[in-house]
C-alpha cells in the first residue's frame, strides 16, 4: 500500500476533483534525471540549483583529476532528489497557498482518489459542532520555585 498526501487548492476550489495527490515514496525519475524531474514539476529554483551544483561538481572533479569523487557527489545529489523530491513538491505547493487535507493509504492513485472522495463527502455532511473545552486559568497550579534536579521540577518536592 502506498501513502498519498492530498493537497487542496487555495481558497475557492474545495472540491475533491481539484485536489493533487503526491505519492510519498522514492521517485526513480527524480533519481535518474533530477533537474529535469524538478523542472517538470515546476520546481524551477530547485532544478536550476541542482543542475548548477551537479555541473560544478563534475567540472571540479575533472579539473582536480578526481572524476570518481565528482560522480559520487553528483550521485548523492540524485539520491537526495530521489528520496526527498516529493517533499519538495509538497513544500512548493504549500508556498503557493495549497493546504494539506490529509493522508490517504491506497494501492494506486485511482483508489486514493476514490477514498479521498468518500472521506471528503463524509466531511461535508452536517455534523453537530462539539463544544470546545478550554481550561480555567484560575485552576492552574502555581509555579514551583526553588531548586530542581534535572530538567523538570519533581512534584511534591521542595
Amino acid at each position: 500500500m502506498a501513502i498519498y498526501v492530498v493537497m487542496q487548492p487555495p481558497a475557492g476550489g474545495n472540491k475533491a476533483e481539484d485536489a493533487i495527490f503526491v505519492r510519498d515514496s522514492f521517485t526513480w525519475l527524480g533519481f535518474l534525471v533530477a533537474p529535469l524531474w524538478l523542472a517538470w514539476h515546476r520546481l524551477w529554483i530547485e532544478a536550476a540549483l541542482t543542475f548548477a551544483v551537479m555541473a560544478i561538481l563534475s567540472v571540479a572533479g575533472e579539473r582536480l583529476g578526481l572524476e570518481g569523487a565528482g560522480s559520487l557527489l553528483s550521485l548523492l545529489i540524485s539520491l537526495y532528489i530521489g528520496f526527498e523530491g516529493q517533499d519538495l513538491r509538497i513544500a512548493s505547493l504549500r508556498r503557493r497557498g495549497w493546504r494539506e487535507w490529509g493522508v490517504v493509504e491506497a494501492g494506486n492513485l485511482a483508489d486514493a482518489e476514490t477514498r479521498h472522495a468518500l472521506e471528503a463527502g463524509e466531511e461535508s455532511e452536517e455534523r453537530p459542532a462539539l463544544p470546545r473545552i478550554v481550561p480555567d486559568a484560575s485552576l492552574a497550579r502555581p509555579p514551583q520555585t526553588g531548586m530542581a534536579l534535572g530538567l523538570t521540577h519533581t512534584p511534591g518536592r521542595p
